[in-house]
């Protein structure tokens, strides 16, 4: 999970893995959620990825 400020808003940036069986190569889906104080803004899945990082850049972009 990665975190970001901007103006007075916290980003966060998740990965969720997405695999429905071993033979398959690893997805993630790139989670997003802001939130301002402790109330959550807006939070929803963007889409689904190739690598763990990118996943989670996605989420705070």
């Amino acid at each position: 999970m990665q975190t970001e400020k901007y103006r007075g808003y916290t980003l966060w940036g998740d990965a969720i893995l997405q695999q429905e069986n071993i033979l398959q190569p690893e997805r993630f889906a790139g989670s997003g959620t802001i939130t301002r104080d402790t109330k959550v803004v807006v939070s929803g899945v963007l889409a689904t990825f190739g690598t763990e990082e990118e996943a989670e850049l996605a989420g705070i972009a």
